[in-house]
Order: C-alpha cells, then sequence, then structure tokens
C-alpha cells in the first residue's frame, strides 16, 4: 500500500519511513523544506510541500495514499498553544479528506495525555480533557472519527535512541541552563518509553492490520525519573538534586506537571492485537550512550 505520512522527514517518521519501505510499502511524505524533501527522496519516499500551517496542503498526499500516519507537530513549546491548534487544524484537514473513503487515519498522542489514577494507564483510558496543558489530538481525532472516518490512536511515552529521548532531551536542555539535573522529591515518578526502531514498527503494523483502535508504543512501562536523572547528571557531569514540588515549575517551566506525574503506561493489549514484542534497548541504556556533545 502507499502511506502518506506527516512528519516524515522528524526522528520517529523518518524511523517509520524507513520501516514502511524496508516492508515494501510505497511512501508519500509532507516537507516543508528543501532539506526535509532531499531527505525523503534519498529514503524512497515520494514528497508532497506543505505544512500544518497551511492544512490545505495536507489534502494532496491523501489523495494518492491508502492510509495517513499523522505524526507532524511543531516542538517550540515557546508557541505551545500556537502549535497544538495547527494540530487541530491538521487533524481536522485530513478528516476533511478522507470523508467518504475506507483509509485509515493514524493520529499520533501520547500517554501522558492519559487520565489514569494510581495505576499505569490502558488503551482504554479515555484522554485527559485538556486544561493546563492544551495537546488534545485524540479530541479532534474523535470528532473525524465522528463523520465517518476510520481513526486509529497511537500513544507514545518517551522515544529515544542514542541521539534523543522525548521529553529527556529538555531534562537535559533545562540541566545544562539551571547548572544541575532536578527531579521532585524522591524521584519515585515514573516516564514510560520505547526504542525508536519499536515504534516505527508498530506503526507499520497499525496501518497493515487497518483497524480503528487505539495503540500504546511503550516498551517499558515506567521508569523513574530519580533514575533518569542520575545517567543524565553523570553524562553532562552535573550534580543531581532534588527540588520540592513547589518548586518544580520554576526549574521545568512547561513540563512541570509532566515532571511531577507518575505517567506509567501498559501496552498489554496492543502487543497482544498486533503481535508487537519491542526488541529495542532500554531508555537508561541509550541515555548512557547518548551523543551529549
Amino acid at each position: 500500500m502507499h502511506v502518506f505520512v506527516t512528519g516524515a522527514s522528524g526522528f520517529i517518521g523518518s524511523a517509520v519511513v524507513r520501516e514502511l519501505r524496508a516492508a515494501g510499502h510505497g511512501v508519500v511524505g509532507l516537507a516543508r523544506s528543501d532539506a526535509s524533501a532531499a531527505a525523503l527522496t534519498q529514503a524512497g519516499a515520494e514528497v508532497v510541500r506543505g505544512d500544518l500551517t497551511r492544512p490545505e496542503t495536507l489534502a494532496p498526499g491523501v489523495a494518492r495514499a491508502d492510509a495517513v500516519i499523522h505524526l507532524a507537530f511543531d516542538h517550540d513549546f515557546s508557541k505551545l498553544a500556537d502549535n497544538c491548534a495547527n494540530e487541530q487544524r491538521a487533524i481536522e484537514a485530513l478528516g476533511d479528506a478522507l470523508v467518504g473513503t475506507s483509509k485509515l487515519l493514524v493520529v499520533t498522542s501520547g500517554t501522558g495525555l492519559v487520565s489514569a489514577a494510581g495505576r499505569p494507564s490502558t488503551e482504554d483510558d479515555a484522554p485527559r480533557p485538556g486544561g493546563a496543558f492544551p495537546r488534545v489530538p485524540e479530541r479532534a481525532a474523535e470528532a473525524v472519527a465522528q463523520r465517518g472516518v476510520r481513526v486509529a490512536i497511537v500513544r507514545l511515552p518517551q522515544v529515544h535512541d542514542t541521539r534523543r529521548a522525548g521529553l529527556v532531551s529538555f531534562v537535559i536542555e533545562v540541566a545544562r541552563q539551571k547548572g544541575f539535573v532536578g527531579y521532585v522529591g524522591e524521584g519515585t515518578n515514573h516516564w514510560s518509553a520505547a526504542h525508536v526502531t519499536d515504534v516505527a514498527r508498530l506503526y507499520r503494523l497499525a496501518v497493515e492490520k487497518g483497524d480503528a483502535a487505539r495503540y500504546h508504543a511503550v516498551g517499558e512501562e515506567g521508569v523513574r525519573l530519580r533514575a533518569i536523572a542520575d545517567v543524565v547528571g553523570k553524562g553532562l557531569g552535573l550534580p543531581v538534586r532534588s527540588i520540592p514540588p513547589a518548586e518544580a515549575p520554576g526549574y521545568f517551566g512547561w513540563m512541570a506537571h509532566l515532571a511531577t506525574e507518575d505517567l506509567r503506561s501498559s501496552s498489554d493489549k496492543t502487543r497482544a492485537a498486533l503481535g508487537w514484542e519491542p526488541k529495542g534497548p532500554g531508555l537508561i541504556e541509550d541515555l548512557a550512550k547518548l551523543e551529549w556533545v
């Protein structure tokens, strides 16, 4: 089949393109720059020029594909509200182009955007209603589904290799700015994680199966924040320090609420549904080998 991928030249998207091409699928990738277009061409993908700020540019990619994977998101968190609004409009535009077809739309969400108290979140748990953190892709996806479009959700944890590590990459940036690696309280809360190659394989399996379902791309149910802080501190050569919850916003900024919550997630139902078994290295192992310079 042919798959249209937004965010196709990004960290996860480029791995998804490689996975799809290796499995014999054609790929149509969205590119907003000459560099992205060149990278996609080199990877064997067709190119559609456009970006999320111009949702009208998405329809040509949908028309040239049998399924759609929406991965694009602008991670400039100084413009978080605007970027979340652009994401909403992009999902709506993809839905507009898919109404009346049987094509599957795979929308990317996050395990940290799911409500679960005192236990690991599962695929059955509803997304948070929004609030302090304005990213609500599943709300837009549900509106599209109500119009008859077949929609699957892939919820991502901290996706990593030895170059990037999801939110941990922002933890590293903050630590460099502050001069120490902070964690909240005793650091006993957790983040779930998965290696980027495992995540790419999950997207492929989801497209091939074609079901309108929720999937958790979780390789590790939960990695302690104190363990993350320790390995980051060692890599940066910086002290590691506990901070009280009241100081978390001043240290972590926009991701303070994520740094204080226990965000464990299960992928048992995903593994059973897709026959998906993560094989990549764990988060701490990759962080120990991270390209720090």
